[in-house]
Formats: C-alpha cells, sequence, structure tokens
C-alpha cells in the first residue's frame, strides 16, 4: 500500500504536469506541442513527464480524468424545493455553457479536433464524460419529464438532441459566430423555453 504522503507528492505533481499541458495545448495546438514545451510550462525536466504520462495522448486521457469529477459535480442538477422544472432545466444547461465559456474553450477547440482522429480520445470522451452526464440527466431532468407524461424513450432521445444542441453551439461559437458570441449568456434561458415549449411540457 502506498504511503498516504507520498501519494499526495505523486498527485501534485500529475496536476502540476496536466495543467501546463492544458495551458500549452489550448495556446499552442495539440500536434505542434511538444513534451519539452509543456516541462518547460511546468518548470520541471522532459524526462519527469515520461516517470507519469507515456505521451501526449496519455496527457489529454489525464486532463479528461480531472474535468470527469468536476463536470459530473456541476451538472447534477437538484429540484428546488418548490419543484420547479424550469429553474432545474435551466441549470442542468447552464453549467456546461457558461463553465466553458469561462474556462476552456480553447482547450475544447483541441479536444474535438483531436477526436475526430483519435479513437482512444474519443472513446475516454464518451466514457468520462458524455456518458454519465447523460446517465445523471436521465435520472433527473428525464425522470421529471416522464413526470409530466413523456415517455421515457422521448425523454432519453430529448436529453440526447439537448446534449448535441450544446456541442453545436460550442462548435459554433469557437468558429466564431458573431451573434452567438455576442449573446452567450443568454442561451440558458432560450434553450429552457425551446425545450418547455416543444415539449408543452410545465415549468412549475
Amino acid at each position: 500500500m502506498i504511503d498516504p504522503i507520498q501519494q499526495q507528492l505523486v498527485d501534485a505533481r500529475k496536476n502540476q504536469i496536466l495543467e501546463a499541458a492544458a495551458a500549452v495545448f489550448a495556446q499552442k495546438g495539440f500536434h505542434p506541442t511538444t513534451t519539452k514545451d509543456i516541462a518547460k510550462q511546468a518548470g520541471i525536466s522532459e524526462g519527469t513527464i515520461y516517470n507519469y504520462f507515456e505521451s501526449k495522448t496519455a496527457l489529454l486521457l489525464g486532463i479528461f480524468e480531472r474535468m470527469k469529477d468536476t463536470v459530473i459535480q456541476e451538472n447534477m442538477p437538484i429540484m428546488p424545493e418548490d419543484g420547479d422544472f424550469r429553474t432545474l432545466l435551466r441549470g442542468f444547461l447552464y453549467q456546461p455553457l457558461m463553465a466553458l465559456k469561462q474556462n476552456n474553450f480553447a482547450l475544447f477547440r483541441i479536444v474535438v479536433s483531436e477526436m475526430m482522429v483519435n479513437e482512444e480520445l474519443r472513446v475516454a470522451y464518451n466514457q468520462q464524460i458524455l456518458e454519465p452526464t447523460l446517465a445523471l440527466a436521465e435520472m433527473t431532468i428525464g425522470s421529471e419529464m416522464v413526470k409530466q407524461g413523456i415517455s421515457p424513450l422521448q425523454a432519453s432521445l430529448t436529453i440526447r438532441a439537448v446534449s448535441s444542441m450544446i456541442l453545436g453551439l460550442m462548435i459554433e461559437y469557437i468558429m466564431g459566430d458573431t451573434l452567438l458570441v455576442e449573446h452567450w449568456d443568454e442561451l440558458p434561458d432560450v434553450l429552457t423555453d425551446l425545450i418547455l415549449n416543444a415539449l408543452k411540457l410545465n415549468p412549475s
């Protein structure tokens, strides 16, 4: 069994490397970035990186692993005590849209482009990010839809359609859609009303 203090040191070093990798990937792109660039950003030797991560892909997977718990935690909707479904739905939409705007659009752009050609990364994204998020949405948003008369299948498909819509909006933002960039903060309300009206759901 590893010593707890030693484990803390290992975890701290991994986090240091992953933070540096995320910063350099976002600035330079995935393929142009070298482990030497990451080592310089982290203030360590290049060889130290390979003590913890075998490749750049492993670094991206490590970044995913770090993001996983944060994404799940931030997207866990809690039904308000007054049963306000609109607030629940808006909260679920708000978190990923605002989190990516504030911190991660540059990194997200790299990840999306790399997933198109990197099967390992694509599988990791599905397993670590997409599937847990959809599962949480089905337990909360989906169950409330079913209570209002929506079939379980329609609820599940709606959640996936909304997830795809969010992904598409993020890509449009990255592409520089001026109107979208200027009104990004309004999207949670716009999408919430769109979903409620389309499914004729009771917001309260």
